[in-house]
Parts: structure tokens; sequence; C-alpha cells
């Protein structure tokens, strides 16, 4: 395949960074995935359909050549819940990581990186949009391409959710709700955030943009929105072979890994 295709996405191993490599797959592009040291175990799934690579985030001398040969790199490491006791700041956990991966595209000539970010909402905690916010900035700040996903907290189809999110989802697609802000905010299928990302950041777009769940949703066709995974190529047992990532809320997660957790 042509290397105009090869994204890098970081978060291997997370149901999220699977999700997106799998949408990625699916529409014919390459992938390297970089898997946190000592969770190569969870590549079964992706582990002969994609290039991995194992890299710490936050550690900028791990990433050297991880970037190399690709086009596109997707981050989508971070945490909705911050442990400051452990040295875990909202701002190290997703500032940081990012700023890393950002000078890793500087320097292997990546010219375009899609950013996991976030959608400001009362349950969501403002430091964690804030630092989402700064790694958006400094984005700009080193001249990259960018694509800035200001994603809601996501839900796999078919598991438990609770009651609060299952209202907010059917409020977001209320007519009166939808146009106070609620569908931006409304949490996402997962298939839908993913094939969304794996679309975008194949798009040959100048410049850079923000997106949110609405620019997502559009990028899925009715058919997809519906159904999910089973009608769109990916991996329809995918959520079944990884563990979700344990962050934000109990069963409305939000994305990617932190240092030394369980994913």
């Amino acid at each position: 395949m042509s290397s105009k295709n090869r994204v890098l996405v970081t978060g291997g191993g997370t149901q999220l960074g699977d999700s997106i490599a799998s949408a990625l797959l699916a529409e014919g592009a390459e992938v390297v995935l970089l898997v946190r040291p000592g969770s190569e175990a969870r590549m079964r799934a992706l582990d002969n359909r994609v290039r991995w690579l194992t890299a710490d985030v936050w550690d900028p001398a791990s990433l050297k050549g991880r970037a190399r040969g690709c086009t596109a790199a997707v981050h989508t490491v971070g945490s909705l819940i911050a442990y400051p006791q452990q040295g875990l700041t909202y701002q190290w956990l997703n500032f940081v990581s990012a700023r890393n991966v950002a000078n890793l595209c500087v320097s292997s000539g990546v010219p375009h990186m899609v950013l996991l970010s976030a959608a400001r909402a009362p349950w969501v905690s403002g430091q964690y949009v804030a630092a989402k916010r700064e790694a958006e900035q400094y984005l700009q700040r080193v001249g990259l391409r960018s694509s800035v996903v200001r994603a809601p907290l996501t839900y796999a189809r078919g598991t438990r959710r609770q009651a609060f999110f299952v209202l907010m989802s059917l409020l977001g697609r209320l007519p009166v709700f939808s146009w106070l802000g609620f569908r931006r905010v409304a949490p996402l299928p997962l298939d839908v955030l993913a094939r969304g990302v794996a679309r975008l950041t194949l798009e040959q777009r100048p410049g850079s943009a923000v997106f949110y769940a609405g620019e997502l949703r559009r990028r899925n066709t009715r058919r997809e929105l519906r159904y999910g995974w089973a009608l769109a190529g990916g991996d329809s047992d995918l959520e079944d072979t990884h563990p979700r990532p344990v962050l934000g809320a109990e069963e409305d997660s939000a994305f990617g890994w932190t240092p030394g957790g369980d994913g």
C-alpha cells in the first residue's frame, strides 16, 4: 500500500485506539499503532493487521523514529481523571502527551495531526478541558496542520449505561434540545466516533479545523449510524475482546490510558 495513507495511532490496546485503528483499516489505510510497554498482550485482535510499536507518549526518547513514513497521526491518549498525589495532573496526562506527539510529528515530517480533545459539558472537569485546550493551542504554535476533535463521552453499543447519559443521548436527538447545544455533548457511540475520526484523518483538507460530534456523525452513513460496526467493515467483536478504558464516568468512558494504569 502507498505510504500516502500510513497513519500513526497512539493508545494501542485501548478500546478507542483500537477502534480508530480498525476504522482506518476499513478505509484502506495502513496503520502504525503505538502500544504502551507492557500492554503487548492486548494486541490479539489487531496483531496481524497493523504494524505495532511500543512507546511511552510521556517519554520523548521512546517516541523517536516511531512516525517514520507516516503522513498523519491520531492522538487518543488522555484521562478524565487526575491523580495529583502521584504527579499525574490533568496537564501531564492530557497536555504533555499531546505535546510530545506533536513534537514527534514535527521532527518526523508528519504534516497532519488529529487530536482527540473534549467538548465542554457540565459533567466534564473544567481542568480536563483546559488541558485539552492547551494541547490544541500547542499544535497551532508549532505549525502543524491539525484536526481537533472536541469529542463527547463515548459508549459501546449494547452495554449498560447510566440513566443520566441515556437521557442526555435522547435529548441530543430532539430538535429543541439539539438547538441548545445538547447534540454536541450528548454521548456518542464509539463506532460512530471511530469512523468519523478515521475518515476526517484521510481527507485532503488545507489548514486546521475543529470538529464536533455533528461533523463525526455526518461522516457516517445512515446505516452505520443505526447499526454500527457490523455494516461498516469494522470488527463486530472488538468490544468483547478488549477491555474498556477505566477513565471518567463508570459506564460512559473517556478515551486513552494513563501512565502505569490498567488501560
